[in-house]
């Protein structure tokens, strides 16, 4: 059987595939600030799909989610995710990266990103790291054109 793969920050693929990085990054941040779709799962319930500001501090892809939410459960009890970014109609790029959540501890960084988060954040809330296992992107020249050219990347094995 294989090693499972753990996982790896933003950093991780930003070195190993730094156009993939650039334009994921690009994509997420293309409606001024980072955003996407970001759908849970846990056992037993439906997937939650909603939309969420993300952001990549000190090489790591976070999110802040409301303390209490069914997000929130889902990401402490799982951790499993999938994000996507949202589409241009006229140029529908994709990009995509799925994995497990950790949560970020209280302490100095938890601090220095809800202090630039980009809505107040309370200590009740979340900041959750998206470690990636894998990352899919996909372009098109534009709407008319099928299928997209992907490219992908996959975390180290552990």
């Amino acid at each position: 059987m294989a090693a499972a793969t753990q996982g790896a920050p933003w950093s991780t693929l930003e070195s190993a595939d730094p156009d993939l990085a650039a334009r994921g990054r690009a994509l997420l941040d293309a409606r001024g600030h980072g955003s996407g779709l970001l759908a849970t799962v846990r056992d037993g319930a439906p997937p939650r799909i909603h939309p969420m500001s993300v952001d990549i501090v000190e090489g790591h892809l976070l999110v802040v989610v409301l303390g209490g939410s069914g997000k929130a459960r889902d990401l402490s009890e799982d951790g499993r995710y999938a994000l996507h970014t949202h589409q241009d109609e006229a140029k529908p790029d994709e990009f995509q990266v799925r994995g497990r959540a950790r949560i970020v501890e209280p302490g100095a960084f938890r601090d220095r990103v809800v202090a630039q988060w980009h809505f107040e954040a309370g200590p009740e809330d979340l900041v959750v790291e998206l470690l990636i296992e894998h990352a899919l992107l996909g372009e098109r020249p534009d709407a008319d054109a099928w299928p997209p050219t992907y490219r992908s990347w996959h975390a180290p094995r552990a």
